[in-house]
């Protein structure tokens, strides 16, 4: 069998440089192109010697040599190398296709909902993993145990896969997750994310329905019966396939830990809130399908950190400790900032958000955001005016933020140092900072900021 020779356009995602370092490790010649590539995609590529030599696009890589072509969101419909390929008829892959490509003779698992995809993903590896149970996997985030984001091998019986709803590819405009085809499916929560490409809400719950019409026959659909919208789809969607529900399990806190009660025993885990608990009973759940006990399952999740920069311990030193969270669609921020407050009851809870995405930074949205950052005892949210310029939106102001979040003596800063200057002020020695976005507050380098707030 000859070894096969696949391209990657925009090999530098998040995704993408983890399915060329997967398809590498399974055997394939791997080569790829980017116009940039940050860390840490270009240091990870590189230790693979998988870092194209140079930025930019350039027709002449792609040759009748190659087996496959890999087209990422990043790149253009006009792309000189995808053009290539269609010239010369190799068959073109989006990331999701290529990932059922490589899944269709295994059991498919995937994980779909607005929030909580990559904290349930990565529950059920850990857990796979304790209970030593072969598996391949696609998951969003690095996680601790797991030297790459995915995996694919030609052994694995399953493949647990996270399942983004934002579309596809610049020439396949289906939602990821509608190319998966899942035996067994699991649907966390809906709240209306991705505006710019879903402009109602009705149109984006209909993606949700599609994807439960897309489960195979005889398979199996969990769902949170806590959600309203899901509550409201997911019961008697489907006749041949089990519909199974979940919801909050009992727990309790005890000296700042969070306990799952289960038949009179107590098991401590290092996570915490609502909405993680509800993730857990999802993962519980997901792995019951696949032969493993509530017995088996609680004892290894009791070992589970969280994803990364899902509610990441980043310092702590004494009462002050600094958390990072992902959060940025109005229910994320919401139920980590709760998830916090609850945790610490009797601390002041400083919260940071930064809003970053398209969502985020449009002014017709801005109102969904009323009410998130209620449990904060101080609020400070950040946005830099040139992210509107890039994303191409038109402006929004101060005021414009203010009225949206209506939280009184919020602050609103548009200059990340003037942010960490304000935070820095914060010298109550019980407090705790949670930093939530899914940028980088333009450079703001967390780990030190974290440190000098502990030592405040």
């Amino acid at each position: 069998m000859s070894i096969m020779r696949v391209h990657f356009i925009a090999i530098g995602g998040s995704a993408m440089h983890n399915l060329a370092i997967a398809l590498h490790k399974k055997g394939y010649i791997i080569s790829g192109s980017d116009d940039e590539i940050f860390e840490p995609s270009k240091s990870r590529l590189a230790a693979y010697d998988l870092l194209p030599e140079t930025r930019g696009w350039d027709a002449s890589r792609v040759t009748p040599a190659i087996d496959a072509v890999i087209l990422g969101m990043h790149a253009k419909a006009d792309n000189p190398e995808l053009l290539k390929a269609k010239e010369l008829g190799i068959k073109i892959f989006s990331y999701p296709e290529y990932l059922f490509e490589q899944s269709k003779n295994k059991k498919r698992i995937v994980i779909g909902g607005s929030h909580g995809k990559t904290t349930i993903t990565a529950m059920i590896l850990h857990v796979l993993q304790k209970a030593g149970i072969d598996c391949d996997y696609m998951v969003g985030a690095q996680l601790e145990g797991f030297d790459v984001m995915v995996r694919l091998t030609d052994e694995a019986p399953v493949m647990v896969i996270e399942g983004d709803e934002y579309l596809t590819s610049p020439i396949d405009l289906r939602p990821k997750f509608h190319l998966y085809k899942p035996d067994i499916a699991l649907l966390s929560g809906v709240a209306w994310d991705h505006i710019n490409v879903f402009t109602t809400f009705e149109q984006y719950v209909d993606q949700f329905v599609i994807f439960i019409n897309q489960i195979s026959p005889g398979g199996c659909l969990i769902f949170c019966s806590e959600d309203d919208e899901l509550q409201r789809i997911c019961p008697g969607s489907r006749t041949d396939i089990a519909i199974i529900p979940y919801g909050t399990p009992r727990f309790e806190i005890q000296n700042g830990v969070t306990n799952i009660l289960s038949n009179n025993d107590h098991y401590p885990l290092q996570i915490f809130g609502k909405h993680n608990l509800l993730n857990l009973n999802g993962a519980r759940l997901i792995c019951n399908q696949l032969g493993i006990s509530d017995l088996t399952f609680y004892e290894a999740i009791q070992s589970f950190k969280g994803a990364s920069k899902r509610l990441e311990l980043i310092a702590k030193q004494g009462n002050r400790v600094v958390y990072k969270d992902f959060a940025h669609a109005p229910s994320k921020v919401k139920a980590t900032l709760q998830a916090v407050k609850e945790q610490f009851p009797d601390r002041k809870v400083v919260a940071c958000l930064e809003l970053h995405t398209y969502s985020s930074l449009n002014h017709e949205f801005l109102s969904h955001y009323k009410g998130t950052l209620d449990w904060a005892d101080s609020a400070i949210v950040y946005f830099n005016p040139h992210a509107l310029q890039l994303k191409r939106l038109p402006d929004i102001t101060v005021k414009q933020v203010m009225e949206g979040f209506m939280k009184p003596g919020m602050e609103v800063f548009t200059s990340s140092m003037m942010m960490v200057e304000r935070l820095l002020l914060e010298k109550d020695p019980g407090s705790v900072l949670l930093m939530m976005s899914s940028g980088n507050y333009d450079g703001v380098d967390l780990k030190k900021l974290a440190i000098q707030w502990i030592s405040l």
